[in-house]
């Protein structure tokens, strides 16, 4: 059975990664899923001190550590969107908008999203001046006052990020005293720029088309005052208030708790045989990468003997790993040795190796040629668009590279997906796709030259079904997490329509959209150049959004 895999990991980040190098050594057939970038929330954080043994590393940096350790050891790597899970049988199965997998066992490390607050005012400024990533949207703030609401380690660590931009940062705390250990907190008195009010909360936020003030409310004394800049000028609000579990995939078929966090056993068995929980996503009182990475080894291991269980119960014989993941204590078996090959990057330095030899089966599935066009300037940055199209163009005869000049008609630099005639599809990407935003731009290909990602009839009919012309205009950051999602819908969207031309700008390199839309969060979607949405959408979601633009 080709689709069929010892254990499937949903998530691809610290707990995920940890679980899959304990089953991959075990020599356990593992496939780890994942819908945005692996990792999870912590390759946004710049710096990660806690982690023992190490005594500073970016989050990237120690996420990518731990998945190249796992494919040492044999572990497979898929990004897709899990739609469903069938968990009710020895053999489980995942659907996912990229065809469906089996398993005997299923790992769920879905991590957990920040959680809003929900005073007035909060979901009208968002992206206006409420915002939830430092490190998406932080520098939208550069010289203005920023109020940083929570009292655990997330607000202190990124209210210590914030001095970086902002003028001054005011930390409100609900309780007596922050939550988190004293010796984080005891890291704010270095900063001068940061001030902290305990027993606040916001009770409103409000303004006329721009965040102005911010009722303050001390449950102490019971006192209100209003918070407004000096010199009138707009601020931030930025909320750390907790996370909430991303359990809509499972929450009405595994156990969770009242307020939605998987419940497990001292094992990480959730309630259903053959299914463990790692992470964030799992009821704990630290959520922390080194406690996430802890998760993921005691599910792996408990898991093993369920496996094992279900092989002999069944009499199913050992999966095979792939020919070239067979190791043993990170060495490759003698019988298995390879030629040793260059793996210097020969073909451009946009793409690393590793990447491009997992973009290989994604383009044997292309049937259709793609013609990307790169509209450039003599600016650096359209150097740099020129030379990510001529490596795309370089790993596959699908797709082919024309560059073109001081192009007025089009916003520059950019790159355009056409088919092979140069006939534009409908999407066009201004700056380089690189970071979070890669993965939605080989998305948009496949979903332009391949069978593409499934979506419901009834979706793709309204989406056809659109007659007039719709312009979606999206400002994104390449560090931003949230942005791929919206990228990626919005693009099916287009390529499905000839009447929707959807735009993606690196904010970065075009400031002017900034300034029009007074955008201070990204993920930003403007229709027909009028109305902005922020946050990350659905396809239905924006559909919905442009059948009110009407």
């Amino acid at each position: 059975m080709e689709a069929l895999y010892d254990v499937i990991i949903v998530g691809g980040g610290p707990a995920g990664l940890s679980a899959a190098i304990y089953m991959a050594r075990a020599r356990y057939r593992t496939l780890v899923i994942e819908k945005e970038k692996f990792g999870g929330q912590i390759t946004i954080t710049s710096e990660v001190v806690n982690y023992p043994g190490i005594p500073s590393i970016s989050g990237s940096e120690l996420t990518d550590g731990m998945q190249k350790q796992a494919e040492a050891f044999g572990a497979e790597f898929l990004l897709a969107n899990v739609e469903h899970l069938s968990l009710d049988t020895d053999i489980k199965t995942v659907t996912t908008d990229r065809g469906e997998k089996k398993a005997l066992g299923i790992i769920l490390a879905t991590g957990a999203a920040p959680r809003k607050i929900g005073f007035p005012g909060e979901q009208e400024f968002q992206g206006r001046g409420v915002a939830y990533c430092t490190t998406c949207d932080g520098e939208f703030f550069t010289g203005k006052d920023v109020l940083v609401v929570g009292g655990g380690f997330a607000a202190v660590e990124e209210a210590i990020f914030l001095t970086k931009y902002a003028r001054q940062v005011l930390i409100l705390v609900r309780g007596d005293s922050f939550s988190c250990a004293k010796s984080a907190s005891d890291e704010l008195d270095h900063y001068d720029k940061i001030q902290v009010l305990f027993h606040t909360e916001i009770k409103e936020a409000g303004g006329e088309g721009k965040l102005q003030y911010a009722l303050l409310y001390n449950n102490r004394t019971g006192e209100t005052r209003r918070f407004e800049p000096e010199d009138g000028s707009s601020f931030g609000i930025f909320v750390f208030a907790g996370y909430a579990p991303a359990n809509s995939l499972f929450k009405d078929v595994v156990e969770v708790d009242d307020h939605g966090y998987l419940i497990t056993d001292i094992n990480h068995k959730t309630n259903i045989d053959g299914v463990y929980g790692a992470g964030d996503v799992c009821v704990k009182n630290l959520r922390q990468v080194v406690t996430a990475v802890a998760d993921g080894a005691k599910a792996a291991t408990a898991l093993e003997k369920h496996v094992s269980e279900v092989h002999e119960r069944n009499q199913i014989p050992p999966i095979p790993m792939p020919v070239a993941a067979r190791v043993k204590n990170g060495q490759t078996l003698e019988a298995d040795k390879q030629p040793e090959q260059n793996t210097e990057e020969s073909n451009g330095t946009f793409i690393p190796a590793s990447m491009r030899d997992q973009l290989k089966p994604l383009f044997e599935k292309f049937h259709k040629m793609i013609l990307l066009k790169a509209f450039l300037d003599q600016s650096p940055i359209s150097r740099e668009v020129e030379g990510f199209v001529r490596e795309m163009a370089s790993l596959t005869t699908w797709i082919q590279a024309e560059i073109l000049q001081d192009a007025s008609a089009i916003q520059i630099p950019s790159i355009e997906i056409c088919d092979r005639s140069g006939v534009s599809l409908g999407f066009r990407f201004h700056g380089v796709p690189g970071g979070h935003e890669f993965n939605s731009f080989i998305v948009t290909l496949y979903n332009a030259a391949g069978p593409g990602q499934m979506i419901d009839e009834r979706i793709l009919a309204r989406i056809r079904a659109i007659s007039d012309p719709v312009k979606i205009e999206i400002a994104i950051s390449l560090s931003c997490t949230m942005c791929p999602d919206l990228v990626m819908a919005a693009g099916r969207t287009a390529i499905e329509n000839e009447n929707i031309q959807c735009d993606v700008f690196d904010i970065n390199h075009f400031p002017k959209l900034k300034e029009d839309y007074q955008i201070m969060s990204v993920p930003c979607m403007i229709i027909n150049q009028e109305h902005a949405y922020f946050g990350k959408k659905s396809i239905e979601e924006i559909l919905g959004l442009i059948a009110e633009t009407r």
